[in-house]
């Protein structure tokens, strides 16, 4: 008998959660926000919506650019010349010393994701109220 319990307990235990079905306001959401990420990190554009008889919101290059600038002066840099790297870098067009210098001061496993998870930070408070820009946008 105890074989037979032990057996259907592992099975039991081996099961995976039902799936989690996401309203389409979480999915929509969700994609508004991989676009903003997406729109800061690889095309380096700010992301900006307006709603009816509101001012713009948005995030701004300059803005994404400095929360980056945060994050690597609070990180433990690799090289205590990567700022220096990066500024030569840019100034004579080496993109690979600049790449170089970022990832020396970023201090992360994987810079271009920890760039996403900033962006991310930055964009997710807006999500509800570009959704409803949009909204409004197709009334119209």
């Amino acid at each position: 008998m105890n074989a037979a319990l032990k057996i259907c307990q592992e099975r039991y235990d081996a099961q995976l959660p039902p799936t989690v079905s996401e309203s389409a306001v979480e999915i929509a959401r969700r994609e508004w926000i991989d676009n903003a990420v997406e729109t800061l990190v690889d095309r380096r554009s700010d992301v900006q919506f307006k709603r009816r008889l509101h001012s713009t919101q948005g995030v701004t290059f300059k803005t994404f650019a400095a929360e980056v600038e945060q994050f690597a002066i609070n990180s433990d840099s690799r090289s205590p010349c990567a700022i220096g790297e990066m500024v030569i870098a840019g100034l004579l067009g080496d993109r690979f010393l600049a790449r170089d210098g970022a990832e020396d001061l970023l201090a992360v496993a994987d810079p271009k994701e920890q760039l996403r998870i900033i962006a991310q930070r930055l964009v997710a408070p807006l999500a509800d109220d570009a959704l409803a820009a949009q909204a409004e946008d197709e009334e119209l």
